[in-house]
């Protein structure tokens, strides 16, 4: 399964901070049994939660988990959180999240049903499991940067990496 948290701040000179704060949270949710992996992800695409990380987890039953329930959250930054970009979702439909390299990015595409018009980006299409359910299905897809730049205009979120993919001792 795969948990997306997208979320932004709304302190702008704030932001270098909370980069680094992610750097250490994505090292520890990996750390949490069922979690393998933790990539964060940016955008630039109006009218999209600017940030995205992004999770493998065995289960919905992680969220249970007394440890998880001790890591997860904001922590510090709950209180500078834009509450119109906060969105939690679990999605099934792949059992592992995508590893995004630098040269490459995260096509989001969030529909009510799978979007024909998208046929040619080769979306994985996922299915809300639980959390926030801001959105029924989503499709992603892994295109090199270069692919990106050619679909403005398409109503989907383009998601450029900033974290490595955080990969927990267990994962393969």
């Amino acid at each position: 399964m795969i948990f997306m948290s997208q979320s932004a701040i709304t302190d702008p000179s704030r932001c270098g901070d909370w980069d680094a704060w992610y750097v250490e949270h994505l090292r520890i949710m990996a750390s949490v049994p069922g979690v393998t992996s933790a990539q964060r992800f940016l955008t630039d695409s109006p009218g999209h939660p600017p940030s995205l990380a992004m999770y493998t987890m065995t289960g919905p039953e992680i969220f249970d988990d007394p440890y998880y329930r001790s890591v997860r959250g904001m922590g510090e930054w709950l209180e500078l959180i834009d509450r119109r970009h906060y969105r939690r979702n679990l999605f099934a439909g792949l059992a592992h999240a995508p590893r995004v390299a630098a040269g490459e990015r995260l096509i989001v595409a969030d529909r009510d049903r799978e979007d024909p018009s998208l046929a040619d980006l080769c979306l994985a299409w996922l299915s809300c499991a639980g959390i926030d359910r801001s959105t029924p299905l989503r499709g992603i897809a892994v295109v090199d940067a270069a692919s990106a730049r050619l679909l403005s205009g398409r109503d989907v979120a383009i998601y450029r990496p900033v974290t490595e993919c955080v990969a927990s001792a267990g994962a393969r």
